[in-house]
């Protein structure tokens, strides 16, 4: 007589949800990303653990939800963990240890109510910002090159401190950054405006580098160490320019988003700024802009085709 098979369990136990948080971090390919939804399904695995005996489905989930909006945490703080969750599902599902019925995907996600506020800087507070670390000290001279770098070029934190010297490439009578990977493993390529490139080589040649990691660390006796530093570092760095001046504080990804409003101001096509950035959602470029509709001066109406005078 033939064996039936095995039907899924809908109530999971430790080793099962510790099995399936395996596949899930296996299956990430960002660090950071492994370390955000590692924390979201710990997070999860505790406050499951602590119920008795509760089936791994779509009211549970529903309960966890109110739970993390009863701790007052952030919309998007609470859609994180809900995609964290839900890829443990889909892992517990495939390996059989789960019904694949368990309508988990249709659990929905927290609202989020209005619009967070850009923050944005003006050609003379970039100026101002850049001109802080003017000073001639090897410290002062890196740190002037990562600024220009995040400003004039838009990388994201963990793009820079993963730059290599060989990076850099001629394209088209071009300095650019070559098959940079970025987020989401997306490739692009990245041009460097002269005053960025000219910021980098004083930098290397102060260090003299020749080739690996871009940016290091500095010692306490003013050496240049081996090693580069975490996206961390930039942070400070960032952080302790701006309060050097009157720009008030600011994150690095400030920096990004006034590069990409820079390039719009200065005629830059949508496109492009699209391809510099890296995004995959052209929606994306536009919230980053901080783009609005005007009607007075509407785009369409001056495109050439209005018939002459008579």
């Amino acid at each position: 007589m033939a064996k039936r098979a095995k039907k899924p369990k809908s109530i999971l136990k430790l080793p099962d949800l510790d099995y399936s948080k395996s596949a899930v971090l296996n299956s990430l390919p960002s660090l950071n990303s492994r370390r955000s939804y590692e924390h979201a399904i710990r997070d999860f695995i505790e406050w499951y653990c602590s119920e008795p005996r509760l089936a791994f489905n779509k009211t549970v989930v529903t309960r966890y939800r109110i739970a993390l909006e009863q701790r007052r945490y952030a919309p998007s703080t609470i859609n994180l963990r809900l995609a964290a969750v839900r890829r443990l599902a889909y892992e517990a599902s495939d390996c059989g240890l789960l019904s694949p019925a368990a309508g988990i995907r249709r659990v929905k996600g927290a609202k989020r109510l209005g619009v967070r506020v850009g923050n944005w800087l003006t050609v003379e507070q970039g100026k101002e910002l850049l001109a802080v670390h003017s000073g001639k000290n090897l410290r002062d001279v890196r740190n002037h090159a990562i600024l220009a770098v995040l400003l004039g070029c838009g990388l994201r934190r963990a793009e820079l401190v993963a730059v290599k010297i060989e990076d850099f490439e001629r394209r088209e009578e071009h300095w650019v950054l070559a098959d940079l990977i970025g987020k989401g493993r997306h490739m692009r390529t990245i041009p460097i405006p002269c005053w960025v490139k000219s910021a980098v080589d004083a930098w290397i040649e102060a260090a003299e580098l020749q080739d690996g990691t871009l940016f290091r660390a500095i010692g306490k006796t003013g050496k240049v160490q081996g090693r580069g530093f975490t996206a961390k570092v930039i942070w400070s760095i960032v952080r302790e320019a701006s309060m050097s001046c009157s720009v008030g504080v600011i994150a690095p990804h400030d920096l990004r988003r006034t590069c990409a409003r820079l390039c719009h101001q200065a005629g830059g096509e949508l496109e492009q700024i699209q391809f510099l950035l890296g995004h995959v959602s052209v929606q994306t470029t536009e919230r980053y802009l901080g783009c609005k509709q005007r009607l007075r001066n509407a785009v369409n109406d001056k495109i050439g085709l209005e018939p002459a005078p008579p």
